[in-house]
C-alpha cells in the first residue's frame, strides 16, 4: 500500500499550524507532511518546518487552489526521490485544524483499501458558521444538479484521494471553488466519491469585516466553478 502525504495549504496561521502538524504526523501510513504557506507574513512557515513538515512557500497569497497544486508537486518531487512503492496518497487538511487532526485517520482508511477514490470528512462536531450558510447550499445544490449526488458537507477540505484521483481532476478549479469542483468532476468521470464522519474541528468563521470578505471571495470562487460545469 502507497504511503499518505498530508498536505496542508496555510495562509498565516502560525497560530495552529505546528499542532496541526505534529497531529497530522501521527496518522496511520502517512510518512510526511508538506505545508504550502500561501504568501504568509507571520511565523507560518517557522512553526511548521519546527513541527516536521516540508515547508513550501509562496511570496505572495495565490488562493487555495495554487496553495494545494503546489502541495502536491511536492509531494510528486518527493515521491520520484524516495522512489515510493507507487505515488502516495493524498490527504489535504486545514491549517487549523489544531490537535483534532490526529482523527483524520478514518479518512485515509477507505481509499487505502481500495474502496474509495476520495473521502470528504463529515464533522461530527460542527462549529457554529458566523455566516448564514449561502455558499454552502450554493455548492451544495450545484453539486446535486451536476451529478445526482447531495453531499452533507460540500465545502468541507479536508479530503483524502489517490494521485490518479488527484490528477483526474485537473486543472483544479480556482481558489475557494477547489473543493465543489473536485466532487463534481471526479463523479462525471465515474469515481467513487464518500464522506466520512470524523471528529475533526476548526476555527470558526465569525461576523465581522475580514470574514464577510472572505465569503465574498467564497462565493464568486464556487459561483464561478458552477458556471463552467453546470
Amino acid at each position: 500500500m502507497p504511503p499518505v502525504a498530508v498536505v496542508i495549504p496555510a495562509y498565516n496561521e502560525a497560530e495552529r499550524i505546528g499542532e496541526t502538524v505534529t497531529a497530522a504526523l501521527t496518522l496511520p501510513s502517512v510518512d510526511t507532511v508538506v505545508v504550502a504557506s500561501d504568501g504568509s507574513t507571520d511565523a507560518t512557515v517557522r512553526v511548521a518546518m519546527d513541527a516536521g513538515a516540508t515547508v513550501w512557500r509562496s511570496r505572495r497569497n495565490q488562493g487555495k487552489a495554487a496553495a494545494m497544486l503546489a502541495g502536491a508537486e511536492a509531494v510528486r518531487r518527493l515521491d520520484e526521490r524516495d522512489h515510493a512503492d507507487g505515488a502516495r496518497h493524498l490527504l489535504f487538511l486545514d491549517a487549523d485544524l489544531g490537535r483534532t487532526a490526529a482523527n483524520a485517520g478514518h479518512l485515509i482508511e477507505p481509499v487505502a483499501r481500495g474502496a474509495a477514490d476520495m473521502t470528504i470528512a463529515v464533522f461530527a462536531n460542527r462549529v457554529k458558521l458566523g455566516g448564514h450558510g449561502f455558499v454552502v447550499r450554493l455548492s451544495g445544490a450545484g453539486i446535486s444538479r451536476a451529478t445526482g449526488w447531495a453531499p452533507a458537507q460540500p465545502l468541507n477540505g479536508q479530503r483524502c484521494l489517490t494521485r490518479a484521483a488527484f490528477e483526474a481532476a485537473r486543472p483544479l478549479a480556482r481558489g475557494w471553488g477547489v473543493e465543489t469542483a473536485l466532487s463534481i468532476d471526479l463523479l462525471r468521470q465515474g469515481l467513487r466519491v464518500t464522506e466520512v464522519e470524523v471528529e475533526l474541528a476548526h476555527r470558526a468563521t465569525g461576523t465581522g469585516m475580514r470574514a464577510q470578505l472572505h465569503r465574498a471571495h467564497q462565493l464568486t470562487d464556487v459561483a464561478r466553478a458552477l458556471a463552467t460545469r453546470l
